[in-house]
């Protein structure tokens, strides 16, 4: 398995946010993670990433205990991450912005990342865009730029959170598109998303969180028929 998570459990006061989750990630495999707001979701991918610290539990990537590492630590041996929010460096171009990430993500100096960056952006659509500033992008040009920024750290593991979110319907059909030739391409992919059918469309395995448990695990078409997932995560009553 490329990630493990053993009873991985992280509270905020009183709250559980994540419960005891059990969770194994083939290679190459496309996961989807739902669950209402609160769920845990978000906090699941901080305490893989090492923005959090779990109180109980153990992360193995790629076989390697990772528990205790550094957030940079885990990009450098392979996990990367795109957030909910679009946060690029916004006076940088879009160029500026891969090259940061991949030069922090890589462990190389500029001149080494150069043309993997300028491939990264003909890949995601935004080779057009890369000598214009990063914040003057509209919504899909910096949900694209996330989702480059994460790919320009040569991540094994890419995790993607709400990356459809805000976007309209045709394109989320090219951001579904990108997320599968990206997979392809041999890139394990965890992704959390409230746009179900953006995520069906992708993913061969999908896990429901609610109230940080781990409440559902399997074939996706399968899991959103379940009562047990009607009435918790859709709010439908068997």
């Amino acid at each position: 398995m490329i990630l493990t998570l053993d009873n991985l459990t992280r509270s905020f006061g009183s709250l559980k946010a994540v419960d005891g989750v059990q969770l194994q990630v083939a290679p190459g495999e496309a996961l989807g993670v739902i669950g209402p707001n609160g769920a845990g979701k978000s906090t699941l991918f901080n305490l893989i990433t090492g923005l959090l610290k779990p109180d109980a539990g153990t992360i193995h990537f790629d076989g390697r205990d990772i528990t205790h590492a550094a957030p940079r630590a885990r990009c450098i041996a392979g996990i990367g991450r795109s957030f909910q929010i679009p946060h690029p460096f916004e006076k940088l171009t879009v160029f500026e912005n891969l090259l940061v990430a991949a030069i922090h993500g890589r462990r190389q100096r500029e001149a080494e990342v150069v043309d993997a960056c300028g491939g990264i952006l003909e890949r995601t659509g935004l080779i057009a865009f890369a000598n214009r500033p990063a914040g003057t992008l509209n919504l899909l040009g910096r949900k694209r730029l996330e989702l480059a920024r994460a790919l320009a750290s040569a991540p094994r593991l890419l995790l993607l959170d709400e990356i459809a979110g805000g976007l309209t319907e045709a394109e989320c059909l090219e951001l579904v598109q990108l997320i599968k030739d990206i997979q392809k391409s041999g890139v394990t992919i965890v992704w959390i998303e409230h746009i179900v059918h953006a995520l069906v469309a992708v993913v061969s395995r999908l896990v429901v969180l609610n109230f940080g448990r781990k409440i559902v695990e399997g074939e996706p078409r399968s899991v959103m028929a379940s009562d047990e997932v009607r009435e918790i995560y859709m709010g439908i009553a068997a």
